[in-house]
């Protein structure tokens, strides 16, 4: 993008980032400083982006879900991240608040990013995290919610969809915020230490 190359963060990126995340004019400019160290040309690849997933599961398969995560991020589709949209990714993974949360959750679902959810996307993002936990830790899930098949069946009757009907953005964020089992069935915890062992390195 055009600003990503510049040695110091513009004003206009400044005040956007400043508006759209809770963060500082101090906490901007000392990650930016950073993030240009790391990353000289001012972006991050998918590639790179999968291995710092892939250096905090060492014992877990993380390609598919960052690859998802990665495209819930990469706003203008380009194959990378620039400083602004790493910002907001940090800022949308880390939030308080549950509705930014799920309208990213919602990206991150919608594969195809035609603004709607249907079961299969479900299943591919389900059998992504599935792939981020361990056999051992898969044992001990429920036995209605033990694969990737159960958990997205379950996550569908939920919400009360037929086999080939779609889940909106709205129905999405108001089923999942009237009922706190499908939050719990549709997240990840693991990427949230991810992020926030990436803000520790920052800062």
């Amino acid at each position: 993008m055009g600003n990503s190359k510049s040695v110091s963060l513009s004003k206009d990126v400044l005040e956007e980032l400043k508006s759209n995340t809770r963060y500082t004019d101090e906490q901007l400019f000392a990650w930016y400083q950073t993030f240009m160290k790391e990353c000289p040309s001012g972006q991050i690849s998918r590639e790179q982006f999968e291995s710092i997933y892939a250096s905090f599961f060492p014992d877990a398969d993380p390609k598919a879900y960052a690859q998802h995560v990665f495209r819930s991020f990469d706003s203008n589709s380009d194959g990378t991240l620039d400083f602004k949209e790493y910002i907001v990714a940090l800022h949308l993974t880390s939030s308080s608040k549950t509705f930014q949360k799920l309208e990213w959750a919602f990206a991150l679902y919608d594969v195809d990013r035609n603004g709607t959810i249907t079961k299969n996307e479900i299943h591919e993002i389900v059998k992504s995290i599935f792939n981020m936990i361990s056999i051992e830790d898969q044992k001990n899930l429920p036995d209605d919610e033990n694969t990737p098949e159960k958990r997205t069946e379950k996550i569908w009757d939920y919400f009360g969809k037929k086999e080939n009907d779609k889940i909106t953005e709205g129905e999405f964020i108001q089923g999942v915020m009237d009922n706190k089992n499908i939050l719990r069935l549709i997240q990840f915890d693991e990427p949230q230490k991810v992020q926030d062992r990436l803000k520790e390195k920052k800062q």
